[in-house]
C-alpha cells in the first residue's frame, strides 16, 4: 500500500492583497481526452486510477472548509470553476460545488460566479441547471471553426457547436458569455482566424479571450514540432493575426481591457481582474494556486493524492513560496502594464521611469494622466516592454 504522502505546513496567512476583493478559484481536473497543446493538470480517464468525480467532489468539500475556517471566511466576491473540462461534472455537480463554496465562504451579494465548459458536453438542460444554481458567467471553448486547426488541436467538438451552445446558454437566461479562442496554429490561415472571430460574434458572447498557440514543454504538440510535423508557430504571424483579431473585435464593440481578453462594457471578468490587480484568492483542487497578498502555495496534483491528504485532516499543500518586496514589485509591473487601466507612474521608482520614458518615446508606451498605458504597438511586445522597465 503506497503511504500517504505528508503535506507542507503553511505559515499564518495574514497579508492583505492590492486589491481588496476574495476569489475562489476551483480546479477540475478532468478530461475526456488530452489536447495535444494542453499542459495543465488535467487527467483523462485512464489516467486517474481509480478517482471520480464524486469523490473529488467530496474531497473539495473538505478543503472549502478547511480553508475558510483558515482565513476566518471572507465572503467570495467571485467565483471560478475552471480546469480541466467542468462541464464533464455535469450540471447537478457544478451546482454542488457552488453550494459547498456558498456554505463555507459564503456569496457576496453581486458574485461573479463562472464556470468553463466544454461546448460538447453541455446542452439546454446542463445550462438551465447551473444557472438556476446561481452561475452567472459561461466561458466556452470554441479555439477555432477551422476544421484542420481544431485537428491540428486535437480539438473534438464540431466547428459549430460552440455558436449552439452559446445560444443555449442565453436562452437559460445567462448574460454574460465568453468565448476562448486560440489563433497562430501551424496550417491556420488568416481566413480561418477571421471566420473564428465572427463565429463568436455571431453567437452573442460579451467577451472574448484570445491566446496565441505556445508550444509547451513535455506536451504531444511539442513532440510533433521537434519531430518536423509541424513547424512552430512564428511571431510575426502572431503579431499579424493579433491585429486582425483585434481589429475585428474592436469594429464589434469589444475594446480590450487586458492584452488577451476584450468585452463590451461592464461585461469584463472580475475574477480575473482579482489577479491582475493583485487580489487575494484561494485555489481549491488538485494542483490549484492560491495568493493572499504575500504568500503563494500550491496543491498536490494528482486528485488521489489530494483526497488522501484531505482524509487525513491535513490542506493538500505542496509547496509554497513567500514573496519578497521585490516579486510583489516585479507583478504589480507586470500585471498592471498589460491592463488597458495601465500602470501608475508612482509604482515605479526612478530608474524604471527614465527607461519608461524610453519606451513612451519608442511608441511602445503613452502617458494617460498619471497612468502608463501600452500603445496598440506596445501591446504585441508586451513581455518584452515589461523586461525592458524591470532590467
Amino acid at each position: 500500500m503506497t503511504p500517504t504522502p505528508t503535506a507542507v505546513t503553511l505559515p499564518e496567512v495574514v497579508a492583505t492583497g492590492r486589491d481588496g476583493r476574495f476569489g475562489v478559484y476551483v480546479h477540475v481536473p478532468f478530461c475526456f481526452t488530452r489536447c495535444g497543446y494542453c499542459d495543465f493538470n488535467t487527467y483523462t480517464p485512464a489516467e486517474l486510477g481509480g478517482a471520480n468525480p464524486d469523490a473529488w467532489v467530496a474531497a473539495l468539500a473538505q478543503e472549502l472548509e478547511l480553508a475558510a475556517a483558515r482565513l476566518g471566511g471572507p465572503r467570495a466576491d467571485t467565483v471560478f470553476v475552471g480546469g480541466g473540462t467542468p462541464s464533464l461534472l455535469g450540471g447537478a455537480r457544478l451546482a454542488l460545488v457552488l453550494e459547498h463554496v456558498r456554505r463555507h465562504f459564503g456569496l457576496a451579494d453581486d458574485a461573479e460566479v463562472t464556470t468553463e465548459a466544454n461546448p460538447e458536453s453541455t446542452s439546454p438542460e446542463f445550462f438551465e441547471t447551473i444557472r438556476n444554481a446561481g452561475y452567472s458567467r459561461v466561458s466556452l471553448g470554441m479555439q477555432s471553426v477551422s476544421p484542420r486547426v481544431l485537428a491540428t488541436l486535437d480539438r473534438i467538438h464540431s466547428p459549430g457547436r460552440p455558436v449552439a451552445a452559446a445560444r443555449e446558454a442565453r436562452a437559460a437566461g445567462f448574460e454574460h458569455l465568453n468565448i476562448d479562442l486560440i489563433y497562430a496554429t501551424p496550417g491556420e490561415t488568416d481566413e480561418d482566424l477571421l471566420r473564428s472571430v465572427d463565429a463568436a460574434l455571431e453567437a452573442g458572447v460579451d467577451h472574448v479571450s484570445a491566446y496565441s498557440l505556445i508550444v509547451e514543454d513535455g506536451t504531444a504538440l511539442a513532440r510533433r514540432v521537434r519531430r518536423g510535423e509541424l513547424p512552430a508557430p512564428e511571431g510575426d504571424v502572431m503579431a499579424h493575426r493579433y491585429e486582425l483579431l483585434d481589429g475585428r473585435l474592436r469594429a464589434a464593440g469589444l475594446d480590450w481591457y487586458e492584452v488577451s481578453n476584450w468585452s463590451r462594457p461592464g461585461a469584463a471578468c472580475r475574477h480575473n481582474l482579482g489577479y491582475w490587480r493583485g487580489g487575494r484568492w484561494w485555489g481549491a483542487g488538485p494542483g490549484a494556486h492560491s495568493y493572499d497578498g504575500s504568500l503563494r502555495w500550491w496543491n498536490v496534483k494528482h486528485p488521489n493524492t489530494y483526497a488522501q491528504l484531505l482524509g487525513e485532516g491535513a490542506l493538500p499543500v505542496a509547496g509554497f513560496e513567500e514573496l519578497s518586496d521585490a516579486d510583489r514589485h516585479t507583478e504589480a509591473v507586470m500585471l498592471g502594464l498589460r491592463m488597458r487601466e495601465g500602470l501608475e507612474l508612482s509604482a515605479l521608482d526612478a530608474d524604471e521611469r527614465e527607461r519608461a520614458a524610453t519606451a513612451v518615446g519608442d511608441g511602445l508606451l503613452r502617458i494617460d494622466g498619471q497612468r502608463l498605458v501600452l500603445t496598440d504597438r506596445g501591446r504585441l511586445l508586451a513581455d518584452a516592454v515589461v523586461r525592458s522597465l524591470l532590467v
